[in-house]
């Protein structure tokens, strides 16, 4: 049984609605959590890190947009590794995009419960994810409304930052270069730092409910990464600038922080509030995406085959969504941020080199050059093994858990 049979989701999103919920998952996931952290580990080579994340992340959206536009059904690389490479590496894809984003939801979600109410963020959180699987539940179009109205208001918050400190804080270029600089710290930043440009992969996650998929998803991939791009240059300078790398690597909260260097104080409210809305916005889309390649999954019965139902009248895969959104929920009340970031990042770097290798498989007159996939592949493991210890062995124990859980279904590969 191939993803393709049973029930199908309705096309309801054109350009507008999919590149707003990949930025939803970009814009919140990143820019608020994993400045710090990159910062920590490269030094002043945080900008020289977040142009490595940005390549890599070109190389994946250009590999995922060309295999997306040839297979455009819910799942991303979870139908492309099954279609290009075989059952066994779709499987691998799809329980690493599962289990990584899982994670993320989670981190996520804590970030709404820390912005909002920080005694209580494991309470907060799941009742975040609570309200959002219920949004998901009756329908993608109000997700994706709801979802503009959340990206607007963060890239107004971001907007504010960047003039607020380029414009008015004291801005000392020589804190953009330093000697505490070396190449596995650079490395290991990019491979963090990745984790705020994945948003694009809900993108083709999605690919059953876009309207003309080869040629909406295509565009849209690199409208959302191109925005993003130049958001994260922005407030990254702006910060590191204005904090240093030594203050922005232990600042909690780094724009808040940067307000507070710059003299306005007053504003770091507003920043909070732009902070839990962003990492709302991205919770909902990760929530979607997750659940869309859930569903992929069940179809095929690598997963439980009831998760494939399709509610009759929102015609959105309400069993995968309540699933998924129980598993968040429970992780969301024990699980801590930095460390769910790590993992995450090595699960969804493995994620994205077998998308790279599935579209290495394309013909020359599909695919037109294989350098950037191939540059792809090799990018997404190198960023994987230079993560921090803890991600690398539990996010390999994780996927070996998954492998073997496919070889124990006598599934052949």
């Amino acid at each position: 049984m191939s993803s393709s049979d049973g029930p199908e989701l309705q096309r309801r999103l054109g350009t507008f609605d999919t590149v707003t919920l990949g930025l939803g998952s970009m814009i919140g996931a990143g820019i608020f959590v994993a400045l710090a952290p990159a910062a920590a580990a490269a030094g002043t080579g945080l900008l020289i890190g977040l142009a490595i994340a940005a390549g890599v992340a070109c190389c994946n959206a250009t590999s995922s947009a060309r295999l997306a536009a040839r297979y455009p059904q819910s799942g991303g690389t979870y139908v492309y590794g099954r279609e290009r490479l075989g059952a066994f590496w779709g499987h691998t894809a799809g329980w690493s995009f599962v289990v990584g984003k899982t994670a993320s939801c989670a981190a996520m979600a804590l970030t709404v419960g820390h912005y909002i109410w920080p005694d209580y963020a494991h309470a907060v959180a799941v009742a975040a994810v609570v309200t959002l699987t219920a949004f998901g539940y009756a329908g993608i179009q109000r997700s994706a409304l709801l979802t503009r109205v959340i990206v607007a208001v963060v890239l107004a918050v971001l907007a504010m930052v960047v003039v607020i400190v380029l414009g008015l804080g004291d801005i000392d270029a020589a804190r953009l270069v330093g000697d505490d600089v070396t190449r596995r710290g650079v490395l290991q930043s990019a491979g963090l730092l990745f984790f705020a440009f994945a948003g694009y992969a809900r993108i083709t996650t999605l690919g059953e409910e876009v309207r003309d998929p080869a040629r909406t998803i295509p565009r849209a991939i690199a409208l959302a990464l191109g925005i993003a791009l130049v958001v994260y240059a922005l407030v990254a300078t702006a910060v590191l600038a204005e904090l240093g790398s030594a203050g922005l690597a232990s600042a909690e909260a780094p724009l808040s922080e940067a307000l507070r260097a710059a003299g306005f104080p007053a504003l770091v409210p507003v920043v909070s509030a732009g902070a839990a809305v962003g990492a709302l916005g991205a919770l909902l889309a990760l929530l979607l995406g997750v659940s869309r390649t859930t569903l992929a999954m069940a179809r095929d019965r690598h997963l439980p085959p009831a998760l494939a139902a399709v509610h009759p009248r929102h015609r959105t895969p309400h069993r995968a969504e309540l699933a998924v959104g129980l598993t968040v929920a429970l992780l969301a009340a024990v699980v801590d941020v930095r460390s769910a970031i790590g993992f995450s990042s090595f699960a969804v770097l493995l994620y994205y080199a077998i998308a790279n290798a599935s579209a290495l498989t394309l013909t020359a007159a599909t695919m037109g050059s294989r350098l950037l996939p191939a540059i792809g592949l090799v990018a997404c493991l190198t960023l994987a093994v230079t993560l921090p210890v803890t991600a690398v062995v539990t996010g390999t124990a994780v996927v070996l858990i998954g492998m073997l859980t496919y070889a124990m279904t006598n599934h052949g590969v």
